[in-house]
């Protein structure tokens, strides 16, 4: 017995008139976006008419011009003889250092205190509820003040503490030991970055094989081989200097080492703390919407609790905690903005400078908008490749 499959009815013929929905719903379409850029091309006109009459030239040629700003922080070198389009260039590797570090430090900080929220240990999962409940509830700025406050108020450089050799806390900042990084250093770098990777997809690996017969296998070798041996092979191959430069006092200031200057060191403190406190939330209702019978189950078959929360729970977890996590980071990448309220000079504090020495108003505002766009766009786009990649694939 054959089972005919029923035929797609054909397709109606479009006809050019506003009854017909499809006509009429691209019609409506076109009248909303040609009103959108008429809107936008009449601002646009304005403003030009308006800054030609007072005399205001327009454009971005003045990012060619000197740029006689001097910037205090910079990974970049930088002199106030650069041009503008430099000094720009390191409002952004600037805004980067925020945003970047922050989301990493954020996510790690926030993940551990969501999880602690959740600990049969009555002490850790207060302490972690009253992180969560006192960070959420206090302004961003006024926690960028209190840490910036905080941090002017250190030892001078002559008293500054001194936890460990080599490390120092004053009014100057945090200052680190260094490492000179030349080009043998990033070769080694390199190739551990490549190991990490590849014993990633070894140890997916090892779990799956587990899964299937449930004998588990050691993957310490395999870490000890590429995360151990290959780098210290590229490094001997290679002659890479690890010498540790560390920082000493001379005179009112210390020389050598890694500075994080007190403007940085408050507005990273500020953004890590308060972000992860949304994210610990994010966490804790990501790990209770996994049904309790996947513990359960994970239990019965005798597995480890650590091992359950990182095979099992989080897994299914990240499929909830992922699109609202996402829009932490982008708050993160925006409230960066706030540095100037400190005086560290990301991409806004040196295009306000900017702005006021050039009279260039509306091109520096633009140029802030382009960064802070493509930064998000950069995450968003990041983000939901990862969401989708970890997504349930319906059969």
């Amino acid at each position: 017995m054959t089972t005919s499959t029923p035929k797609r009815p054909p397709a109606r013929p479009l006809r050019l008139s506003l009854g017909d929905p499809r006509v009429a719903g691209l019609f409506w379409q076109i009248l909303v976006v040609g009103i959108a850029i008429a809107i936008v091309a009449w601002l646009w006109s304005n403003a030009v008419h308006n800054l030609s009459v007072r005399r205001i030239s327009t454009g971005f040629a003045f990012l060619g011009r000197e740029a006689g700003m001097p910037i205090a922080d910079s990974w970049i070198d930088y002199t106030p003889k650069n041009t503008y389009l430099r000094a720009f260039v390191v409002g952004i590797v600037n805004t980067l250092r925020v945003a970047v570090i922050g989301i990493v430090l954020a996510t790690v900080l926030g993940t551990l205190i969501g999880i602690a929220r959740l600990s049969s240990n009555w002490l850790l999962s207060r302490l972690a509820a009253v992180y969560v409940e006192v960070l959420r509830d206090l302004p961003l700025l006024l926690q960028l003040l209190f840490w910036y406050v905080l941090m002017q108020g250190l030892p001078a450089a002559r008293q500054a503490w001194k936890p460990v050799e080599g490390v120092f806390l004053s009014n100057r900042g945090l200052i680190l030991p260094s490492v000179p990084l030349h080009e043998a250093n990033w070769w080694t770098i390199l190739a551990l970055v490549a190991g990490l990777i590849v014993l990633h997809f070894i140890r997916r690996r090892l779990v799956a094989q587990q899964m299937l017969d449930g004998r588990a296998r050691a993957a310490w070798p395999y870490a000890l081989g590429l995360v151990v041996a290959l780098p210290v092979l590229v490094s001997f191959l290679t002659g890479a200097s690890w010498s540790i430069m560390l920082p000493e006092l001379r005179g009112f200031n210390f020389v050598g080492g890694l500075t994080l200057s007190p403007e940085y060191f408050a507005l990273l403190i500020a953004l890590v703390t308060y972000t992860s406190a949304f994210i610990a939330e994010i966490v804790r209702s990501g790990i209770q919407a996994v049904p309790r019978g996947q513990w359960d189950a994970a239990k019965a078959l005798g597995l480890k609790r650590s091992f359950s929360l990182q095979h099992i729970v989080l897994p299914q977890a990240l499929r909830v905690i992922i699109p609202p996590m996402t829009s932490q980071y982008l708050n993160l990448t925006k409230n960066s903005s706030l540095a100037v309220a400190v005086g560290y000079q990301d991409i806004v504090s040196i295009a306000n400078t900017t702005l006021n020495q050039t009279g260039q108003a509306i091109e520096s505002i633009a140029l802030i908008m382009m960064v802070f766009l493509t930064i998000s766009l950069g995450i968003s786009l990041f983000m939901n490749w990862y969401n989708a990649r970890i997504a349930l694939v319906e059969r």
